[in-house]
């Protein structure tokens, strides 16, 4: 079974006649304790074409030290990575193998690089023997594989321990004291952001082009990363650049649903809305005939993912509206029904996740995309400037969004209005989704607006949310009558429900209008 640990560490440039200044003079650190020398040897993974390396992933089967095993580690932020242990095995386990499908799709993760350690650890330790952190003066011999190039050199590295990041700030407190003691001994932050980065840099082929190093040492232009699409200023590339990003964002957070880390499926859905609405509002740059069998995938896989995402919002919304009633019209075993009712569909839904991301499906939509942005299909008015274009689309799903909402303030409250309101909301989050898209070439105009219409949006998806929890209500009321309990309390918050609806229609007509406002609209043309 794989575990996970945050990995928080500084890197820096040392020779071999590099010495250690006293760090029991940095705060907090009150003894310097040698814990000897170690040998390490680490084989890292790749694709052939470096994918890995590209988004600054490393994968590694290493022997030697505590921790020996296979070891995946994704970047969280500058000097921070969380790394995924695997026991030592042959072959990769399956659970990583999961965690790096998106990118390597189909093949097959090989051997890039051997690197074999010396490595000289210190352990830094508080008064009371806590331990802060670990320094190591580690000698390098890097390897490139198979049989190619090899280099050498020292570095010092220091790594939080996981007691001193107990303390919130702690990690910062503690790094920031041992680099300043390091620099006044002339010790200076390494230029590479890992090892793995330093190597591929020093062992790189002749043949192989500089190209642009992405954090990682790696070569940017593996699968994914295709430039066509116009000259800057044209509309092509305008759109191109917004829908690189959904995809590539796509890609990244995959990894992030299959951990089941916090709002990943929510954010990987928003890449996938994006993206169709992208095709949707700038079909005379991108052709249909093409984007839309794109964007219908697009949909399922929102789809699949959305199940959980649903039932996640649907349960925090009900549990808070529980909370908040006073303990009299609490009747009965409320929140272990809710618990209950709610914890089935999580199953259910985390599963159908998952299946959907192993499925063949899944991953020739990936390599779709890949081929749309290495050969987009564009259309006539991709060649033209980029502002004229972006402002037109943005304001005729504008007007499309003004027909759906005028329907629905026609409407008397019902299930007519529910569905009206419902269609409003979709058309305004592609009238937002399309302005976020030109905000790189409208500016500040584009911007206000989307900010404007996502409030129209938020008010409409209150709405919403209120519908589907009343209907989840009814279904918990009829259960909880069917076991012999009080369908009271159910009662009453379908009741809240129902007010809380009838406040957001009559915000609406407000909300409407600051974001319709002739002003709003011109802002996008001048």
């Amino acid at each position: 079974m794989a575990e996970t640990k945050r990995e928080i560490e500084r890197k820096y440039e040392a020779t071999s006649g590099t010495r250690v200044p006293d760090l029991t003079r940095v705060p907090a650190v009150a003894e310097v304790v040698d814990r000897g020398v170690m040998e390490l040897d680490a084989v890292y993974y790749d694709t052939p074409d470096l994918r890995l390396a590209a988004d600054s992933i490393t994968l590694r089967r290493r022997t030697g030290g505590s921790d020996e095993g296979w070891h995946l580690k994704f970047p969280v932020a500058s000097g921070i990575r969380d790394e995924i242990r695997a026991p030592l095995a042959d072959t990769l386990p399956g659970e990583l193998a999961g965690l790096l499908r998106s990118r390597v799709r189909g093949g097959e993760v090989v051997p890039v690089v051997r690197l074999r350690s010396a490595r000289d650890v210190r352990h830094l330790q508080a008064a009371d023997g806590t331990l802060l952190a670990e320094l190591s003066v580690d000698t390098v011999h890097a390897e490139r594989l198979p049989g190619g190039a090899a280099a050498g050199w020292t570095e010092i590295e220091v790594e939080l321990a996981d007691d001193a990041d107990a303390a919130e700030g702690a990690d910062e407190a503690i790094l920031d004291a041992i680099e300043k003691r390091l620099g006044k001994a002339g010790i200076r932050p390494s230029s590479s952001a890992s090892k793995l980065a330093r190597a591929l840099t020093e062992t790189a082929p002749p043949q192989e082009p500089p190209g642009e190093v992405a954090g990682s040492g790696a070569v940017v232009g593996g699968a994914g990363r295709g430039d066509g699409g116009g000259a800057p200023g044209t509309a092509g590339h305008a759109v191109l650049a917004y829908v690189r990003v959904q995809a590539d964002a796509i890609v990244a957070l995959d990894p992030a649903v299959r951990r089941d880390l916090p709002d990943a499926v929510h954010q990987l859905r928003i890449a996938c809305r994006r993206m169709r609405s992208a095709f949707k509002t700038y079909r005379k740059v991108l052709d249909r005939d093409v984007t839309g069998p794109v964007g219908a995938e697009l949909k399922w896989l929102a789809g699949e993912l959305g199940v959980a995402r649903d039932q996640e919002v649907l349960t925090e919304r009900l549990r808070g509206r529980i909370d908040a009633l006073p303990r009299t019209l609490r009747l009965g075993p409320v929140r272990g029904r809710l618990r209950s009712w709610s914890a089935a569909r999580a199953r259910s839904g985390r599963r159908r996740a998952l299946a959907a991301l192993e499925s063949a499906r899944y991953l020739a939509l990936l390599d779709t995309l890949d081929e749309l942005l290495a050969d987009p299909p564009l259309r006539g008015s991709a060649a033209r400037d980029a502002r004229a274009v972006l402002a037109r689309a943005v304001l005729k799903d504008h007007d499309r969004l003004t027909a759906r909402v005028d329907r629905a303030l026609a409407l008397d409250p019902g299930r007519d209005l529910d569905v009206a309101l419902h269609e409003a909301r979709k058309a305004a989050k592609r009238v937002r989704y399309a302005a976020e898209a030109a905000t790189p070439t409208l500016g500040k105009p584009a911007r206000k607006f989307a900010r404007r219409v996502k409030s129209v949006q938020s008010l409409l998806g209150e709405h919403q949310d209120g519908v589907v929890a009343r209907e989840a209500l009814r279904e918990l009321a009829d259960q909880a009558q069917t076991a012999g309990e009080s369908a009271f309390t159910w009662g009453l918050l379908h009741g809240r429900e129902e007010a809380a609806a009838a406040a957001a229609e009559g915000e609406l007509p407000g909300a409407w209008a600051k974001a319709s406002a002739p002003g709003i609209r011109a802002a996008l043309t001048r």
